[in-house]
């Protein structure tokens, strides 16, 4: 954990900027991106809020680096977009490996960020993470996107709503999202398997919700509790869902947001 706050450097990320209120940047996961992990409740977010979602290196409108990521240089650079975009204090929410980017630019940038809000995150890879994603990355680096992509749904997809799930359905979702893998996944993955934010936790003195994925077999309980555990004061909610509560709990996952969000607002 820093013990300065850094200037805030100049932002090389696109992002989507939409809505009016009081701020709210977004941090996706790995291999995700802005609208793909935050686009069925962009519209919800920004009918009471500002947002900015900046995408990774290597998604959305962002090119690929040319050099490896850190935790600190994205959290800078996250920041930095939301500042870039006439922000000067903001709450973040951040999902997966977006939660410690978020967790980190509290930490950085601690006269901005008045609130966090933490989904399906983990403060370090614990052996059971970092199996998943080196055969995650296996896939992707032999090229294997079809078999990446079923590993994926099988990890990423709670198994309720993955049984629940038409094999034609299935199928179809399975080839779409073969042919949609960001060019900077392997980045993100290698990042991730950096990240440790442990230390940081005990730093944060805003208000923290950590939202847990309960059916989630990727980032598991046992990394949100961590994180709620470490965070002061921080609340602990859970939600009935895989590793993609924008796809399988929307409405439940935009209204747990909207209403801790409001709560830190009017408190």
């Amino acid at each position: 954990m820093s013990t300065s706050t850094p200037a805030v450097p100049s932002s090389s990320l696109g992002r989507v900027v939409r809505g009016m209120g009081p701020g709210l940047l977004l941090a996706h996961g790995a291999g995700g991106g802005i609208e793909s992990n935050y686009g069925p409740v962009l519209d919800g977010l920004a009918e009471r809020h500002t947002v900015v979602g900046p995408d990774f290196p290597g998604t959305g409108r962002t090119p690929r680096a040319s050099t490896p990521l850190s935790l600190d240089g994205l959290a800078d650079e996250l920041v930095a977009a939301a500042v870039e975009e006439g922000l000067e204090s903001f709450a973040i929410a951040g999902y997966s490996l977006g939660a410690a980017v978020a967790v980190r630019a509290a930490t950085r940038h601690p006269e901005r960020v008045t609130a966090l809000v933490l989904t399906a995150g983990f403060a370090r890879p614990n052996p059971r993470l970092r199996l998943a994603v080196r055969l995650w990355r296996e896939l992707l680096q032999a090229g294997d996107t079809e078999r990446m992509a079923g590993f994926a749904a099988l990890i990423g997809m709670g198994a309720p709503a993955l049984d629940a799930l038409a094999q034609d359905t299935l199928d179809t979702a399975l080839k779409q999202a073969a042919t949609t893998i960001p060019p900077g996944t392997a980045d993100h993955l290698d990042l991730v398997e950096r990240v440790d934010v442990r230390g940081d936790l005990a730093g944060i003195t805003v208000p923290a919700l950590v939202v847990s994925t309960t059916h989630d077999s990727l980032v598991t309980p046992f990394h949100h509790r961590e994180l709620a555990d470490g965070i002061p004061g921080a609340r602990l909610t859970e939600l009935a869902t895989g590793h993609l509560p924008f796809a399988e709990r929307t409405e439940e996952w935009l209204a747990t947001m909207r209403d801790f969000l409001d709560g830190v607002r009017q408190g």
